[in-house]
């Protein structure tokens, strides 16, 4: 290739500080061009200037094809990212630019995000401290009575109220047989005493994001609850303690999948033990068994194994660790006592 056009949001951002929601940046061997329209006129060259993006701006959504075909007039290659442009959009770019010129490409700039450096790392710190402040005073006030819905309204709420741009994502508050649901969302049960309730809670600052999730009892748990609870934050803990540099990360995977297994529920474990994070909650490196990245310094990843049984509930309990030269750090400190009132 000798140009890329990238429409993947958080990869423009990434490249250009610019946080806009129309955007392509059309990038050559003679420099970046952000395409926008009138409503960033003022914003973009603004957002590139403060992080000192080699790039100029054109926010003239007028005759956008024709400035498209024009800056890669030269170009004989040009990089489409397979795994963000639409069938209709790469229609259209076929029919600009022809057949022939385009590449597919996968993970160009994602690779690049993979390893965060001080600023992005700062960020993320933020995050994670406003999250397990929220979460430790939510908590102090107690879950018993509460829906799981006020519940997940206060969370964002106090994120917001301590600097947060709001959650990283979708607060998960799920209580009783809902917890048997890895991705619930909270809705108007309300959580009474002998639920086991998962929480799973980050915050957003300046586009960056933390992710953290814990597992309670309300009241003392039965001996079910108290086992899976147990069990599953044994997994974590042994998993965790494996993240460092140089480690691969399906190895993560069977420490924590070991531990569960040899309690007898292998099969109630229904998903990856992590993921990366950063500007999306989602990203590379994945940790499952069938990744084969190897940790690396400023790879920030998740390790969240977890048990579900229909009917009962279930238990999660999620850290998000930054991988550097001397091992890993815990970003997410929030407490694992699982029970509460």
């Amino acid at each position: 290739m000798d140009a890329l056009l990238i429409h993947t949001p958080a990869n423009i951002r990434y490249l250009t500080g610019f946080t806009g929601s129309a955007g392509e940046l059309a990038v050559h061997a003679d420099g970046a061009v952000l395409l926008t329209d009138g409503r960033y006129g003022i914003q973009a060259p603004a957002q590139l200037d403060a992080v000192g993006a080699d790039c100029t701006v054109d926010p003239d959504a007028t005759g956008r094809l024709d400035r498209v075909r024009s800056l890669f007039a030269d170009h004989h290659r040009i990089g489409l990212e397979a795994d963000a442009i639409t069938w209709s959009q790469r229609e259209v770019l076929v029919s600009c630019l022809g057949e022939d010129r385009i590449q597919a490409t996968s993970g160009l700039v994602e690779d690049l995000r993979e390893r965060k450096d001080a600023a992005e790392l700062q960020r993320m710190e933020r995050a994670a401290a406003i999250a397990t402040d929220a979460l430790a005073q939510v908590v102090a006030a107690g879950l018993g009575g509460r829906t799981e819905r006020d519940v997940g309204f206060d969370l964002d709420d106090r994120m917001r109220r301590a600097g947060a741009a709001g959650p990283a994502y979708e607060t998960i508050v799920a209580s009783g047989p809902n917890a048997a649901l890895p991705h619930a969302r909270p809705g108007d049960r309300h959580i009474e005493s002998g639920d086991l309730v998962i929480i799973d809670v980050g915050a957003l600052v300046d586009g960056y994001r933390s992710d953290m999730t814990r597992s309670y009892s309300i009241g003392a748990p039965d001996p079910e609850a108290a086992r899976m609870l147990d069990v599953v934050t044994r997994a974590q803990v042994a998993a965790a303690a494996l993240v460092d540099a140089g480690v691969t990360v399906s190895d993560i995977d069977r420490t924590a999948r070991a531990v569960i297994e040899e309690a007898g529920w292998g099969e109630l474990f229904s998903h990856g033990t992590g993921h990366g994070v950063g500007l999306d909650i989602h990203e590379a490196p994945s940790v499952s068994s069938r990744a084969t990245a190897t940790l690396q310094p400023g790879h920030c990843i998740t390790v969240e194994p977890g048990v579900y049984r229909a009917g009962f509930g279930g238990v999660r309990v999620e850290d998000l660790l930054v991988v550097s030269e001397s091992g890993a750090r815990v970003l997410t400190t929030a407490p694992k006592e699982p029970v509460v009132a």
